[in-house]
């Protein structure tokens, strides 16, 4: 019998990003972990043989240090898509025209490296609006992926302030940083954003169903700090209810799922990094290996075209849906 499908994605997010959104004053160094970070996630895929979608981030596309290690990704033949050009969470504070120069500075970028056409977007810190969307609409884009749909974001943007250095206004800015508790109530499964007259496919990032906490690794690796036994079992039970739910997943992978405080001394702030980068990459592979036992894994284009291709996609118009997804006044 085949399996279910599943999707598998990686942010990849940059030393430099966790520094700007941390207010770090030396984040605009650019400090980047790629040339380490590339091998050890591509190593990892290959062993499963993986083929998954890497979102990156332009700004890192366009620095010659980093071209070596992103066209890396789309060389092991893995679908490149737009992280945004600057990794702002504030994404959607910005006017529409800031917007479309984003993003297409992030394409150029991008393509110059790897030679490909991104069609697919996720929104730094999850941050989407109206305008996000209708920009995506006119670069042709066929999918956005930037809601998490999960009780918890205030409590995570709790616990990131609590060390960042940020000035009031700073805080102001960052203020809908993982958004807030209505966010749970969002559609778990694909569905259609309604932009005026034009529709947009939309694939949440997965979190259990019924409860909405999330299920991606970086939470499982809270859970192994306590005990890998008590995290890998969270994962494995989670893929379970959603093949009972009839959900597809979106797992989402993050670069400190695989590097811990050995790798990188300088985010020690961050949850779970108190553990070694080896320990961390025993955890998420025990993850990819239980996926993979579940369900067929394919990148977030793949994804896209098997749910655009179901009769019964539900539709939600982007002006309803809150002030995160209001448009710019």
């Amino acid at each position: 019998m085949s399996k279910p499908y599943a999707s598998l994605s990686l942010d990849l997010d940059n030393l430099w990003a966790y520094q700007m959104t941390h207010g770090d004053a030396n984040w605009t160094d650019y400090g980047s972990y790629l040339d380490v970070l590339v091998p050890l996630v591509l190593d990892e895929l290959e062993r499963l043989q993986l083929r998954i979608t890497f979102f990156v981030v332009g700004q890192d596309a366009a620095l010659d240090k980093n071209r070596a290690a992103i066209k890396a990704l789309s060389d092991a033949g893995h679908e490149i898509a737009n992280h945004s050009f600057r990794h702002q969470p504030w994404l959607h504070r910005y006017t529409r025209d800031e917007i479309n120069t984003e993003l297409a500075n992030a394409e150029q970028a991008i393509a110059d490296v790897t030679g490909q056409h991104t069609v697919g977007f996720r929104g730094p810190g999850y941050s989407l609006s109206a305008d996000v969307l209708d920009v995506l609409l006119d670069r042709g884009y066929a999918y956005d992926c930037s809601t998490l749909p999960t009780v918890v974001g205030p409590l995570a943007r709790w616990y990131y302030f609590r060390s960042a250095k940020l000035t009031a206004e700073q805080r102001a800015e960052r203020s809908t940083l993982f958004g807030g508790a209505r966010e749970g109530l969002r559609p778990l499964k694909p569905y259609e954003w309604r932009v005026g007259e034009r529709n947009i496919l939309e694939i949440p990032v997965t979190t259990l169903p019924i409860a909405r906490i999330p299920m991606h690794v970086s939470y499982v690796l809270y859970m192994a700090g306590v005990s890998p036994a008590i995290g890998n079992a969270y994962f494995a039970s989670a893929l379970r209810v959603c093949r009972l739910r009839g959900v597809a997943p979106s797992i989402l992978l993050h670069p400190l799922d695989f590097l811990g405080s050995d790798d990188v001394t300088e985010l020690g702030f961050f949850p779970a990094m108190g553990m070694t980068g080896a320990r961390k990459r025993m955890v998420a592979r025990a993850c990819l290996a239980e996926l993979a036992k579940q369900f067929e894994v394919v990148p977030m284009i793949e994804h896209a075209r098997r749910a655009a291709a179901k009769a019964s996609l539900s539709t939600v118009d982007c002006g309803r849906a809150g002030p995160v997804l209001e448009r710019v006044r």
